[in-house]
């Protein structure tokens, strides 16, 4: 194979738009110099030319020319009598350039060559690829299903770059077609081998704020602010905005006329019910607002070494009865949240608790914290409330097996009959 034949032979690396002019040359010259060192033990002397454009290749070897059976290395000494076989005047000392040819490597080398270069085109693609996404991380993305797998849905973007978006990654609601367009966030670019592992997130508090920036002026612009975000992907999330500007209302001007602005976002998220929130650096008005839409009396904090509690303190809320199931919320999601984007544990009480009643916390020795936690998730968080309540009606409500339910309610009979 003659070498214009064989550059001719990788033209498509040439038309490949990825890469450069100058750094194909590079490449190329790195791959060969390399094919020139196993052969000839050292590639120092050898001079590379070549033109991609034209598939023009030349190499040339460059020898000191000394006397008969005094040369010791072959590669960089050329005796004087094979040297006048190249040109019949050369003399001793003087310097011999030889054109290589390629076919001269043999065959196998040739085609180990070009293995080489596709590699090190393949690693040169996946290196910008991986520097592209890197950059991205945190940003919102947008690329088209192309097939569907049961952990996973593989997208191609208009690159053809191969973006995964992992069952884990996916809203509950979300159901993809083939062809589908999916945004959500670069969650994280990792070099998996030599390739670029990119994962798409749609459940990330971030892909929320990049939603917000891109739907609300304001809050791209920085006239607004998002302080803090929590969410749980695909049911509720609550968001905390605060603005500079007086004249500006945060809320009003995310939420917009009737919704207008926020509803889509709330299309995209599969229809997450979103509270924007006033942010406000009073830490129990910030309490009460982020439990909306229940009314709070009154909330009292206890703080706490955040490093060492995982959170800034405790809140004792104290709510009107009709209240405290808005406060808790579906499942507890709302209290949940409240206590993810203020940082602190949120304890809810009934306002006018009778002296006599006991918090059900207070029977934590013999009743399982967990138990407990289910009856404050429907608002039962004294004796008396959970005593006052049907044994049918605490089954269907709550997670508990009618013997749990029993059980606890005679332990906290016995409280009240001593």
């Amino acid at each position: 194979m003659e070498n214009i034949a064989l550059i001719e032979s990788f033209s498509e690396f040439k038309d490949n738009k990825s890469i450069d002019r100058v750094t194909l040359m590079s490449i190329l010259e790195e791959v060969f110099r390399a094919a020139l060192k196993r052969r000839f033990g050292s590639d120092d002397n050898f001079d590379i030319i070549i033109n991609p454009d034209k598939g023009d290749l030349e190499i040339w070897r460059n020898r000191v020319v000394v006397a008969d059976g005094m040369s010791e290395d072959d590669n960089e000494e050329i005796e004087l009598s094979e040297a006048r076989k190249i040109e019949p005047d050369f003399e001793i000392g003087e310097d011999v350039s030889e054109e290589v040819k390629l076919i001269d490597l043999g065959r196998r080398a040739i085609l180990a060559l070009r293995q080489n270069l596709i590699s090190k085109i393949h690693e040169h693609d996946s290196t910008n690829v991986f520097k592209h996404f890197k950059d991205l991380e945190g940003e919102i993305y947008s690329a088209e299903v192309h097939h569907i797998r049961h952990n996973a849905v593989i997208l191609l973007d208009d690159e053809g770059n191969e973006i995964v978006l992992p069952k884990s990654e996916q809203i509950r609601s979300d159901f993809f077609r083939k062809g589908d367009a999916v945004r959500g966030v670069i969650k994280s670019v990792e070099l998996r081998g030599n390739k670029p592992a990119i994962i798409l997130s749609r459940t990330s508090p971030a892909f929320l704020v990049k939603l917000f920036e891109q739907e609300i002026p304001e809050v791209f612009d920085g006239l607004i602010t998002i302080e803090g975000v929590a969410r749980i992907p695909g049911d509720k999330a609550k968001i905390a905005v605060d603005s500079y500007d007086d004249r500006i209302d945060p809320v009003g001007a995310c939420v917009g006329v009737k919704g207008s602005r926020i509803h889509g976002i709330v299309r995209e998220l599969g229809n997450e019910n979103i509270d924007v929130i006033n942010y406000t650096k009073n830490e129990q008005l910030f309490v009460a607002r982020a439990l909306s839409p229940a009314k709070v009396t009154s909330v009292e904090i206890e703080m706490f070494d955040e490093e060492k509690n995982g959170k800034k303190g405790r809140v004792e809320v104290l709510l009107k009865p009709e209240e405290v199931s808005k406060a808790i919320g579906r499942a507890g999601v709302n209290i949940r949240l409240a206590s993810e984007l203020t940082g602190y544990e949120i304890d809810v009480k009934r306002e006018g608790i009778e002296e006599e009643d006991v918090e059900l916390t207070e029977f934590s020795d013999e009743i399982e914290a967990w138990v407990i936690e289910e009856f404050k998730k429907i608002g039962l968080d004294t004796a008396k409330s959970v005593l006052e309540k049907d044994v049918s009606m605490l089954v269907q409500r709550t997670d508990l097996e009618e013997e749990t339910i029993l059980d606890v309610q005679r332990i906290l009979r016995e409280e009240f009959e001593d």
